[in-house]
């Protein structure tokens, strides 16, 4: 995928092609998915997608920021029952038709939900990086003939809302801003030494409930996966896996748990992977990266017709509970989905927004019109602590 580099914008169609001196320049490697390791092996695994990689630069050829690329072919089918106003809308209006796949240029990562797309290196003005970021994805795009007729549309994501005074600057570029789940985040809080603090700061109702969930999941023995036990695990792993995603309302990619070989390889103790095994049979499974002060819970699998009976899914979060605090960490992003149940653990949402435009100027105004609908899926949030963070 050849693109010319430009005065403000260098790109690459693989990991292994930015320079070293790159890297160097924008320290962004302490910061995982940012990390050379972590972003080669969703590239290495995921063969059916695109890979491109953007690094701007400033008038002294000096890296300013770096957007990971991908393009992704998306299914209607996709889409779950939530989405069939988008689907009758998108049928009637040729946006997504379900013959062919919606071919998306995506900026950010396809598999993290949060701001892991788009490093800004530091004393940069990030309102210019955008736009110089916008300009780019039109240059990569514009000047190759195949990409210019293939790509349908262009997704930029996920940001915060305090992010979104700098992230608006898209509109110019006729983006269309919206909604998506949000995270879900728990606050550890420093006076929680162990897992009985973090019970003891219950209201009466969720700690009895937290109890039970241990109650029901005690013959369930949580096992953590190495480098070396991965491939007796992995199979069953994948069909769990593919079980969640078929639940999922919507999925922008299909994750190679082959990835996690590399995560293991590389990453280390840093990268979290864990079955739950009954009766020598693995009925669940949760992974997460530990970053900063943060915990992020990534893909999990779960045996649904056992999950009811055995708190599968409750245990998981009590676990990855368990792991902030035993290593002191100061947050947990519990991601997207299941927010009711995720809230009566102690998270609260954080928004998150993307930004979306078509490549057909008319088929992007009818896009603006319906995306102002889609908002994320209503839940009743909880409030399971005495004295609520």
């Amino acid at each position: 995928m050849f693109c010319k580099n430009t005065n403000t914008a260098l790109f690459f169609n693989s990991i292994d092609e930015i320079p070293t001196k790159i890297w160097n320049h924008l320290q962004c490697e302490n910061n995982i998915y940012f990390h050379q390791d972590f972003l080669k092996s969703i590239e290495k695994n995921h063969p059916n997608i695109t890979f491109s990689h953007i690094v701007l630069v400033d008038e002294n050829e000096k890296p300013t920021a770096y957007s990971s690329i991908q393009i992704v072919d998306f299914y209607m089918k996709s889409m779950q029952k939530d989405f069939d106003f988008l689907k009758k809308l998108g049928r009637q209006f040729g946006i997504i038709k379900e013959s062919k796949p919606l071919k998306l240029l995506i900026s950010g990562n396809t598999f993290v939900s949060g701001e892991h797309g788009l490093f800004i290196h530091q004393n940069q003005d990030k309102k210019k990086v955008i736009k110089e970021l916008a300009n780019a994805i039109n240059h990569l795009v514009n000047t190759n003939k195949k990409l210019k007729n293939n790509i349908d549309a262009f997704l930029i994501k996920d940001f915060v809302r305090e992010s979104l005074f700098i992230t608006d600057e898209l509109k110019k570029f006729s983006y269309n801003p919206f909604l998506v789940e949000p995270n879900m985040l728990l606050n550890i809080d420093e006076n929680w030494l162990s897992f009985d603090n973090y019970l003891a700061a219950m209201k009466t109702k969720f700690r009895v409930k937290a109890k039970k969930a241990f109650s029901q999941s005690s013959s369930i023995k949580i096992e953590e996966v190495t480098s070396k036990n991965i491939e007796e695990f992995l199979p069953k792993m994948t069909d769990l896996y593919e079980k969640v995603a078929a639940n999922a309302d919507f999925n922008l990619g299909h994750f190679n748990l082959e990835t996690y070989k590399d995560f293991k390889d590389k990453l280390g103790s840093t990268y979290i992977l864990k079955v739950l095994i009954l009766n020598k049979n693995v009925v669940g499974f949760m992974s997460g990266v530990i970053t900063k002060n943060t915990l992020d819970s990534h893909f999990v699998g779960i045996d649904y017709q056992l999950n009811r009976t055995y708190a599968i899914y409750q245990r998981m979060l009590y676990h990855y509970i368990e792991i902030a605090i035993s290593k002191k960490l100061k947050t947990i992003n519990f991601g997207r989905t299941a927010s009711e149940i995720k809230s009566s653990v102690g998270a609260i949402p954080q928004d998150l927004t993307m930004y979306l435009r078509h490549k057909k100027t008319i088929t992007n105004k009818i896009l603006k019109l319906f995306l102002q609908r889609v908002q994320p899926t209503p839940f009743q949030q909880k409030f399971p602590f005495k004295k609520q963070q």
